[in-house]
């Protein structure tokens, strides 16, 4: 990974979670339209961008990205409490620091938003964000959810 602070690297996974669930679509969805410069520019400007709401970054976001509203709608069907997206980007960082440390971080936040455990970590019903970070890092590896 390149020379992007942890907190950074967690500000850009939780604001990727905030317009997923914002726009109801899959987190890979929004990581292609955001693609490798967007995602290095959010990198960039999180030092600044910490002081704004996520409301405010993800409404220019959308914008300039043209994400459009999508049917990938994880909170409302949640039959219990839904985590915090800080708290699912916490998730992701770690997932990105442990297992992808020799790919850009860009890379790195793509390819691991656009892979199967991202849709299984969305899926609130089921326990898997509950699931020890080693867990989820090595089914990360695998490709699939391990027994």
């Amino acid at each position: 990974m390149d020379n992007v602070s942890y907190n950074d690297l967690i500000y850009v996974c939780a604001l990727i979670e905030y317009i997923g669930r914002k726009t109801k679509n899959h987190r890979s969805y929004v990581v292609e339209k955001l693609g490798i410069d967007g995602i290095d520019r959010q990198l960039i400007d999180a030092g600044v961008n910490h002081c704004l709401s996520f409301e405010q970054v993800s409404d220019e976001l959308i914008e300039r990205y043209g994400i459009k509203d999508g049917d990938f709608d994880t909170v409302s069907t949640c039959r219990y409490t839904v985590p915090n997206y800080v708290d699912i980007g916490k998730l992701y960082a770690i997932v990105i620091n442990d297992k992808e440390k020799d790919t850009k971080t860009a890379e790195a936040i793509k390819k691991v938003f656009s892979s199967f455990i991202s849709d299984m970590i969305c899926d609130f019903n089921s326990d898997l964000y509950y699931q020890n970070p080693s867990y989820i890092e090595e089914s990360y590896v695998a490709g699939e959810l391990l027994d």
